[in-house]
């Protein structure tokens, strides 16, 4: 199976450390956040699982820009061959 190397910019790994303390944030931006901060630093890359909650956000139009920012973070650094 192909690793992917990619790594959540140091951009967007910040913010998703902010929306990760913010209270207000749902839980699926958190969701979301959690799993972009994890591949920030490492060989980390997005579980099947998340794919599937990151494509359905892309695919919808209840989500915010900002949601749909963080689902394209995680999907790009998905396994290739899945």
């Amino acid at each position: 199976m192909t690793k992917n190397t990619k790594q959540t910019s140091t951009t967007v790994a910040s913010h998703a450390a902010s929306i990760l303390k913010d209270p207000n944030s749902s839980q699926i931006k958190k969701s979301l956040a959690a799993s972009a901060l994890a591949q920030s630093n490492g060989s980390k890359q997005t579980g099947a699982d998340m794919e599937t909650k990151a494509s359905k956000v892309l695919s919808s139009d209840k989500y915010a820009q900002e949601t749909k920012e963080l689902a394209a973070s995680v999907l790009s650094q998905s396994n290739k061959e899945r």
